[in-house]
Formats: C-alpha cells, sequence, structure tokens
C-alpha cells in the first residue's frame, strides 16, 4: 500500500455525500448567466435559505452580490443535455441561454421553464471557505414546473467534481 492510500479514501468517502445538479442562474442590470451547481443545501425553514458553495473566481460570483437575486433551477434527472449546455462554463459576455426556454421577470434571474422546479431567492450572505465561496440565499419565491424526480449527482472522490 502506498502512503497515498488514506487520501485516496478520504476522497472516497467525501464523494458518497449526495447532491444535485441544478442550474444556478444570475442577472444584475443587462447582464446576466447561468451555471451548473451541485454543492446546494437547503440550511433554514423559516424564512427558507439555502446555501450554495461555489468555487473562487467563478464569473457568476461577480453577479452575487448581497440582496442580488439568483435563481436556483432544479433539474429533471432526465436532463443530461443542460448538464452538457451549462457543464462548459460562460464568461459573463457569452449569452448563456442561447437556444433555450427561459421566463424573464422583473428583477429576477432567468427561470428555465424546462426545470422540474424553481427557486428564486436574494443573497443575504457570502462567506470564503477554502477554496470555495458559501453564498447564503433567502428562498422569496418557487413553483414545481413537472412531475419528475431531480438529479442526484454522486461523486467517485471527493476532491473534484
Amino acid at each position: 500500500m502506498s502512503h497515498n492510500d488514506p487520501h485516496r479514501l478520504l476522497g472516497a468517502a467525501l464523494g458518497r455525500i449526495p447532491s444535485g445538479l441544478f442550474i444556478l442562474t444570475a442577472r444584475q442590470g443587462d447582464v446576466e448567466t447561468g451555471m451548473l451547481a451541485s454543492w446546494v443545501q437547503q440550511c433554514a425553514f423559516e424564512p427558507p435559505h439555502l446555501s450554495v458553495a461555489l468555487q473562487r473566481n467563478r464569473p457568476v460570483g461577480e453577479l452575487l452580490t448581497v440582496g442580488a437575486p439568483f435563481t436556483l433551477n432544479i433539474l429533471d434527472d432526465t436532463q443530461t443535455d443542460m448538464i452538457a449546455h451549462f457543464g462548459r462554463g460562460f464568461t459573463l459576455g457569452e449569452s448563456a441561454f442561447h437556444g433555450l426556454e427561459i421566463e424573464r421577470l422583473p428583477d429576477e434571474a432567468p427561470i428555465l421553464t424546462d426545470a422540474l422546479a424553481y427557486l428564486q431567492c436574494r443573497v443575504v450572505s457570502r462567506h470564503p471557505v477554502g477554496d470555495h465561496e458559501l453564498f447564503l440565499g433567502q428562498v422569496v419565491a418557487g413553483r414545481l414546473l413537472g412531475e419528475g424526480h431531480p438529479m442526484v449527482h454522486v461523486r467517485k472522490s471527493g476532491f473534484h467534481y
């Protein structure tokens, strides 16, 4: 056994923490984007809040200032096309929604109308955590858009997505 085995074993155990796969959309003014997010969890009932961990220096972070809107679009377990579309990442100058059905409401981030459900949120706070940043968002509205099962993701190693 190599001395790396404890690290590999820890990574395998960490990777077994299940998460969903979501499309987080954000908008400020005329700038809007979307990204694939997996480290999302409800963290309060009253009022409802979510925690979202994003790798530092992601372009979307510039739009997620305190008070800013974001939408968490919950994917159905069949929507692998959305994973492929958003998985490559977008700069803030690129159109992240080309070819997709979206709904734009005033003062909100885009809603993917093909999603299983969506939650509209406001950023409450941001906290650096290791190589990521933790965003806390208050849920202000949401709706179930379809019947189905949410996509669940289990990683082979807890040291990468």
